[in-house]
């Protein structure tokens, strides 16, 4: 073992590492699968609220970016833990980042406000007591209830592993 390695190891003022340098770690993790894969695109980095928003854009349509998306954003969600991963291995920490690709996450909010102001309207006017929305991912679900508090309605989770959804109703 080198002595820079015992020594990050026994240090424990390095082991936390700062958002930007995560960021840092990520990007260039990014960069380097585009990189491999023969992939044009640019990186953008944000953060927010002490949450590192990563995007990789292209000035026009890229359908290689459009793969790497995959059926539904399974691809992007995988690509997204890697990154975690791969600044786990450096730092030691979970990083909280979320990794966007051609605008995929801004798009699929935009679907998923519409999909909760809908069911907001349906428990609203009476049509149903309850609406149970399909199945989503945990980023995809905040977003659902975020938009159905900010109405003024109630929402939970409910369902297991990958069959968890989001419920709206008017009361809890």
């Amino acid at each position: 073992m080198s002595e820079e390695t015992m020594s990050t190891e026994d240090d424990e003022t390095t082991a936390p590492s700062s958002v930007d340098e995560e960021s840092d770690l990520a990007a260039d993790y990014v960069e380097e699968l585009l990189d491999i894969a023969d992939i044009d695109g640019d990186i953008d980095i944000e953060i927010r609220n002490g949450r590192i928003y990563l995007s990789v854009l292209a000035d026009q349509q890229n359908e290689r970016l459009q793969d790497l998306i995959g059926h539904k954003g399974k691809g992007l969600e995988a690509l997204q833990e890697l990154v975690r991963l791969a600044v786990l291995s450096s730092t030691g920490n979970r990083s909280r980042l979320i990794l966007d690709i051609a605008g995929y996450r801004d798009e699929r909010a935009k679907e998923l406000t519409a999909l909760a102001e809908e069911a907001i309207e349906r428990v609203k006017s009476g049509e149903e007591e309850a609406v149970h929305l399909k199945p989503m991912s945990a980023y995809e679900r905040k977003i659902v209830h975020d938009v159905i508090a900010d109405a003024g309605l109630v929402s939970e989770s409910e369902g297991e592993s990958s069959r968890r959804h989001v419920v709206v109703s008017a009361e809890a």
